[in-house]
């Protein structure tokens, strides 16, 4: 399977001391769909200043150093693609090689990495064109909880069933993913990292803060699954999901039965719908963004439903390190590793000697529209900064009262 992006907490971590931000956003890391080296997505431009323009003296003057500065910076920046392209393609070789190493068994070497940073534009920047003003770009609007309750109703007639209060799902989350085998300390320092230390269970990407912000992305609950995991997870495990229900619905009757027997209708027929396309992330994304993926994503809300959600998305990792031959315990921070990166880039980084987590950039492992949003990688640009800097948060945020809470629920 194909794991999710990262998330935006994680892309703008260290803002302050430790320059990690508690926004919520995921970008692009090189586990999405890669791209050919033909064809690899251009460098985006520095975005133009949007200050209305003062009508010039002499326009004719004013047309003329403007077209002469638009033709430097068209030269200086058509000569940045041509060497960031070049940079992001071999980015895409050297991770062709690794994975060929690693199906036929042969041992890496620290040269199957790109060892340089990724190229920085110093040229000009954009000028502005003195008679045309500049229209800021108004931003997509991203769906919040409501719109998922909403689609959920409108599209299989479910509503989740809420919990009175936090707690009461935080006390399903311990048990679900303690039984799922994940550690203490996986689960209160991953809730903390990806939840503030504080969220609840409905805490979504760019509303931690302030409840009547602006969503970033659709990343909600206490590991932050974006629509799209919701729809994958469904895809691959709801099936499993469902014979749990119907084992729990065996042993009750009466409106307790009933209500296991209307939420199991409901699994089957989102269940169906996750599958009616291949199990790959990017045709999963499509669904997700439909009124329908929407609906499958308040499951994640659901007392019953949304704690294994939560969980799977952890297990899967651990799983996926384990069949490649990982026996101890990941780490949380190792762990969150393969949670915000994907499985691959992840279990590539946690793997990788000590000696080469130095020298080995972060952009290995995005794509360089990924790596352009998110500046946690930049900053920590090598593997050893960005694991020390997800752990460093983690001590932080473990000394909330959410994370704390969670923890004594998991003695």
């Amino acid at each position: 399977m194909v794991v999710a992006p990262i998330t935006y907490r994680w892309c703008c971590l260290l803002a302050a001391g430790l320059a990690i931000s508690l926004a919520t956003l995921r970008v692009a890391s090189a586990e999405s769909p890669a791209l050919p080296p033909a064809s690899a997505p251009p460098a985006v431009a520095p975005p133009a200043t949007l200050t209305p323009p003062v009508p010039p003296a002499d326009p004719a003057t004013a047309m003329a150093q403007y077209r002469r500065a638009l033709e430097d910076y068209n030269k200086a920046w058509q000569s940045y693609s041509v060497t960031a392209n070049a940079y992001w393609n071999s980015i895409v070789e050297k991770r062709k090689v690794r994975n060929a190493k690693r199906a036929s068994g042969e041992p890496l070497s620290i040269d199957d990495y790109v060892l340089t940073q990724p190229p920085v534009y110093k040229g000009p920047p954009k000028p502005r064109n003195p008679f045309k003003p500049e229209v800021p770009p108004r931003p997509a609007y991203v769906p919040v909880v409501n719109d998922f309750l909403a689609a959920a109703r409108q599209e299989f007639k479910f509503s989740p069933r809420l919990p009175q209060r936090d707690g009461e799902f935080k006390s399903a989350y311990a048990k679900v993913a303690l039984a799922a085998g994940l550690t203490k300390d996986q689960i209160v320092r991953i809730y903390a990292f990806e939840a503030t230390g504080n969220g609840n269970y409905d805490v979504e990407a760019g509303l931690e803060y302030n409840k009547h912000g602006r969503a970033i992305t659709t990343a909600l609950g206490y590991n932050q699954l974006l629509a799209t995991n919701s729809v994958e997870i469904l895809a691959e495990k709801g099936s499993e999901f469902i014979k749990e229900f119907q084992a729990m619905a065996d042993e009750t009757a009466g409106s307790e039965r009933a209500a296991l027997d209307g939420k199991i209708e409901v699994l089957n027929r989102m269940v169906a719908f996750a599958r009616s396309v291949p199990d790959a992330w990017d045709q999963h994304e499509i669904l997700a963004n439909t009124q329908r993926g929407l609906a499958v994503h308040a499951l994640n809300l659901d007392l019953d439903v949304g704690p294994m959600l939560q969980t799977q998305k952890l297990l899967d990792s651990i799983v996926f390190a384990r069949r490649r031959g990982f026996s101890r315990a990941l780490s949380a921070a190792e762990l969150e590793m393969l949670n915000l990166t994907g499985d691959g880039n992840g279990f590539d980084m946690v793997t990788m000697p000590l000696q080469w987590r130095d020298q080995v950039p972060t952009a290995n492992f995005f794509r360089p529209s990924g790596y352009e949003d998110n500046p946690v990688a930049q900053r920590n640009n090598v593997v050893a900064k960005l694991i020390a800097a997800t752990d460093a948060r983690m001590d932080l945020e473990t000394a909330k009262p959410g994370a704390r809470e969670l923890a004594a629920l998991l003695r």
